[in-house]
């Protein structure tokens, strides 16, 4: 069913407001969905505060078995929730059924971690005294999802939060509610208990203030921009609501000459357009080694050009729109402020011919930049590739730190002590070495700087969603 849910149905908003969802391939209407406000959040937030205690109360063996079926839902029907994702999305059917493996596997790794979060014993400085530290649900969980991953995004959350014996009230973008309508699908077909999750698509900004005025609501984790990151930390104070944020990011790439020019030149080519750019860990500022750059600027812009794009059904296509006709202009304004800053673009930043209908850019490779061009300082969020030389370690350092954002960065080099040392002076998070997939479901993930705070992933992960506990017994 294409509407919110609550307490375990599938219901209209109170206010009965819709929304239509568009396909951003075609810009075709392909559902009217409810447009919930921040009175539909309140009552979805008192459900899940209802729900909370028995869900709490269950072991993580319970909880693990119904995640796990969930996971097992989503890969059995995974032909159906792909073809939904690339119609709210545009993404290449490849990439989508990726994704729902993705989801499924962040499913069963939080099953199975829940089982082990353990507490300790503390050694005390008194014979008559004993210390124990224990982990316990945090309580009820607001989870707001961006639209670029439909299915990881909010599968990283709900699963770890769900495996902790939390509540969730989500919210994934208005964009891509599809596949949330899946997931949903997927866990109450495994046996998840009415009110344990309810999902709302609507409003965002009302919502979101809707979970910071709550005091029931404990936490909030989301995903999207810094500027509404700082929105939440500052609306946070009002009842003292946690907050875990995955923010913008800027990643820069250091590619140094003794590397192989043509394999890097092949593969950034597939790793900088996957999802059209639209990734916050994308590898984005391309910083190249002087004695290699007009090599890997050639090669580079011949694998670019062979890119197909096109709608995500058809064969082939690694290229589809962006998510929005905001999106789109936004990029194709950033192109041209970096064509008057002088930048020359070598190949793609226009339209397809062709195309009349979707939001499509040719993707572009974009060279004769500094650190001071709008395509160094801003997140691009779409298919536009930027060259920048460096010359030397200290140099390509400088520049890569030059950034408020601090999520992901790479390295490329053949040499370990190069690598060591860029590795350890970078910024960012996470840091990739001569690889452009360094996150992992079983890895933490999470940003410095203005890239966020707290972590996905890992057994890092689950912890974000519990309380830590000291229990000292005194007078033995």
């Amino acid at each position: 069913m294409n509407k919110l849910f609550i307490n375990g149905e599938w219901v209209d908003a109170l206010d009965g407001k819709t929304m239509e969802l568009v396909n951003p391939a075609t810009e075709e209407v392909i559902a009217t969905l409810p447009y919930a406000d921040a009175a539909d959040c309140h009552a979805a937030i008192d459900i899940a505060h209802r729900a909370f205690p028995e869900w709490s109360g269950t072991t993580p063996y319970i909880r693990a078995a119904i995640l796990k079926k969930a996971a097992d839902h989503m890969r059995d029907h995974l032909a159906e929730l792909a073809k939904d994702m690339v119609r709210e999305s545009g993404k290449p059917l490849a990439e989508a059924k990726g994704e729902w493996m993705v989801a499924a596997g962040l499913f069963e790794w939080f099953a199975e971690e829940a089982k082990r979060a353990y507490g300790r014993v503390i050694p005390t400085s008194r014979k008559d005294k004993r210390s124990t530290v224990i982990y316990q649900p945090m309580g009820v969980i607001g989870v707001i999802t961006a639209w670029n991953f439909p299915a990881y995004n909010p599968a990283r959350a709900w699963a770890a939060a769900l495996a902790a014996g939390c509540t969730v009230v989500a919210k994934p973008a208005e964009s891509t509610p599809l596949s949330a309508f899946h997931m949903v699908n997927a866990l109450v077909a495994a046996g998840l208990p009415k009110g344990v999750l309810n999902l709302l698509i609507g409003d965002a900004a009302a919502i979101g203030d809707a979970m910071l005025d709550n005091p029931v609501l404990r936490k909030i984790s989301f995903t999207g921009s810094t500027r509404v990151g700082k929105i939440l930390m500052d609306g946070a104070s009002r009842t003292h609501t946690k907050l875990s944020l995955e923010l913008g990011g800027n990643a820069p790439v250091l590619i140094f000459g003794d590397v192989d020019v043509d394999a890097i030149a092949q593969s950034a080519a597939v790793a900088r357009f996957r999802n059209n750019g639209q990734v916050c860990v994308a590898p984005q500022r391309f910083y190249v080694e002087q004695s290699i750059y007009h090599e890997f600027a050639e090669k580079l812009t011949r694998y670019v050009r062979a890119l197909k794009i096109g709608e995500g059904f058809e064969e082939g296509v690694n290229i589809g729109p962006l998510i929005t006709r905001r999106q789109r202009d936004s990029v194709l304004d950033l192109l041209e402020k970096a064509r008057e800053q002088q930048a020359t673009v070598l190949t793609g930043g226009g339209r397809p011919a062709g195309r009349e209908k979707g939001f499509f850019i040719e993707p572009a490779v974009v060279t004769g930049l500094d650190q001071s061009s709008v395509l160094a300082t801003n997140e691009i969020f779409g298919p536009v590739l930027p060259l920048f030389t460096f010359d030397g370690l200290d140099d390509a350092i400088a520049k890569a730190n030059d950034t408020p954002y601090g999520l992901a960065a790479y390295v490329f080099t053949n040499n370990l002590q190069t690598a060591i040392h860029a590795a350890e002076r970078l910024e960012f998070g996470i840091v990739g070495i001569n690889e452009w997939a360094p996150h992992g479901t079983e890895a933490p993930f999470g940003g410095w700087k203005s890239s966020g705070q707290g972590h996905e992933g890992g057994s890092e992960g689950l912890y974000e969603y519990l309380e830590k506990k000291l229990i000292s017994i005194g007078g033995l």
